[in-house]
């Protein structure tokens, strides 16, 4: 055989070879990617139910320890980009350091080289000790001096004030860092619903829902008995919302069937409201922040669609919650006789249909990102009714002083009027309202957690969503509860500094005349900690 047909011979082989081994290859890859597909699909499906069955405060835990890396890994990366510059891969301030360590120059070469160091987490867990400002990629603990250096000029700020109060405190370690008239009260406006929701959280804990439900009162009488719930709605429910409040909608679809087993087509409809004693308007009155402090009320009693902050309010919130009840009856197939009038329940009557708020920790996380006035003395009676107190103003406060004492918290000068926060007879301290936020981040209270997941985010949700606009270090870093009221302005929450520390921090003043400058004044102050390395 010539010698060119014996090479085209062999290279004819080699080809079939070649494309039976890229076959082969191919099949292979494709088995293993079909089985790492299936892998990943019951991987996720486990992962998947393991989060469902995971209790919400606990959820809540992880989502937050999620934010605070993803927010340390921002600060750490922007620290990075502020120490360079950078030349061929390393910066030129580092290599200088280098080049002085241990007193030598220029660069030294190890005979064998070491194990490469493993990297610090960004963030230490949430509340937990960190390793020490002397070991290598630790959080430093920011100074007492270098924290007044920062904070003690922006607290001269002529836009506060003349009572200006501060408290800034490590969550790892527990320790005040900056202190500035920490133990003087003074009236804390909303900031005070951070104490309504620590009260509220550890009376009845996170996953305590708030009933309304339909009693039979009578051979065809009916009772609305109103439990509290302040988000019960009549609106339809909203399309796609991964969580719906309680709704009077489905509390008459409900009613409806069971009055239609019992062969019941015609009632007489009454509304009971005793689950709250004492007066149901608040001391300052008529007032769009507020509704008349009943336990039965749909959509807050608002005359408008809006969902939160100031509307005008129905002054009879009951009286009009059960005629649409009875209006939603109709609609079902069942005649109320009459207009529906306050009843009494029997106390041993047969509840024949109910509805459940969404879990506590859903209400105070709403309370604190929109500064929700109705829902925050609906926490505070609830705080009360959990420790057998009156559900009045009276009743409530005294309950949420007692539920923090228990906490061991720093309670001198606290006055609790209300739950929201609109009783300028509230008096708090900022030593108070620090180590509430301490507790709620601590990682042996993970019950109180949604007081640390519903703060508003600077820049970006709630009270705070129109704040923090040009101050980088704070936007997106701050998560902070607002209170204002006419000559008082206060801010209190969470940061996580330059360094990666979590610090929560609060700031008072009383006195002021500016609100514009004086909330200013206290944005650049949580800012400041934002930005702090302050060592």
């Amino acid at each position: 055989m010539p010698e060119t047909t014996k090479w085209q011979v062999r290279w004819q082989s080699a080809q079939r070879s070649a494309r039976a081994a890229v076959q082969a290859a191919g099949r292979a890859v494709r088995t293993a990617a079909r089985t790492a597909v299936r892998s990943a699909r019951a991987a996720a499906a486990a992962a998947r139910q393991a989060w469902q069955a995971t209790p919400r405060h606990t959820q809540q835990t992880w989502r937050l320890t999620a934010v605070s890396a993803a927010t340390g890994l921002a600060v750490a990366c922007v620290a990075v980009a502020a120490a360079g510059p950078w030349d061929s891969g390393q910066r030129t301030a580092e290599r200088a350091e280098a080049a002085v360590m241990d007193g030598a120059s220029g660069e030294h070469h190890a005979e064998e080289p070491g194990p490469a160091p493993s990297a610090p987490a960004v963030l230490p867990a949430l509340g937990g000790p960190t390793h020490g400002a002397a070991g290598r990629g630790a959080a430093p603990l920011p100074t007492d001096a270098g924290l007044a250096d920062a904070l003690s000029p922006l607290l001269a700020d002529p836009a506060l004030g003349a009572l200006r109060t501060a408290s800034v405190v490590d969550v790892a370690g527990g320790r005040e860092v900056f202190g500035a008239g920490q133990g003087k009260a003074a009236t804390p406006a909303s900031t005070v619903k951070l104490a309504t929701a620590v009260a509220a959280l550890s009376v009845l804990g996170p996953d305590h829902r708030i009933d309304t439900g339909v009693v039979l009162s009578g051979k065809n009488r009916l009772v609305l008995v109103g439990g509290g719930d302040p988000t019960l709605t009549a609106r339809a429910p909203r399309l796609g919302a991964e969580e719906q409040p309680a709704n009077l909608r489905t509390l008459a679809d409900a009613t409806a069937r069971a009055l239609k087993q019992r062969h019941l087509t015609k009632v007489a409809l009454g509304y009971d409201t005793g689950a709250y004693s004492g007066p149901v308007e608040h001391p300052i009155g008529p007032n769009e922040n507020l509704a008349p402090v009943t336990p039965l009320m749909t959509d807050e009693a608002r005359l408008d669609d809006s969902e939160h902050g100031p509307a005008p309010r129905d002054t009879d919130p009951a009286h009009s919650a059960a005629r649409t009840f009875a209006d939603l009856l109709h609609q079902r197939g069942i005649t109320v006789d009459g207009d529906p009038a306050y009843a009494k329940a029997p106390s041993k009557s047969a509840r024949i249909a109910a509805v459940h708020s969404l879990p506590l920790s859903a209400l105070v996380e709403r309370m604190l990102t929109y500064s929700d006035n109705d829902i925050a003395e609906a926490l505070a009676r609830q705080t009360a009714l959990g420790s057998r107190r009156p559900a009045s103003f009276a009743g409530a406060g005294a309950a949420v002083r007692t539920a923090l004492a228990r906490q061991h918290l720093p309670l001198s000068g606290a006055v609790f009027e209300d739950g929201s926060g609109l009783n300028r007879d509230d008096k708090v301290t900022a030593a108070l309202l620090s180590h509430l936020l301490l507790q709620a981040a601590a990682p042996d209270h993970p019950a109180l957690r949604p007081v640390v997941t519903g703060l508003p985010v600077a820049a970006f949700t709630g009270t705070l969503s129109n704040r923090y606009r040009g101050q980088s270090a704070g936007a997106g870093a701050v998560r902070a509860k607002t209170g204002t009221l006419t000559g008082v302005n206060t801010l209190a929450g969470t940061v996580v500094d330059a360094d990666g520390r979590l610090l929560v921090f609060s700031f008072m003043t009383t006195g002021t005349t500016d609100p514009q400058g004086a909330q200013n004044a206290l944005d650049k102050l949580a800012s400041a900690v934002a930005n702090c390395g302050c060592r």
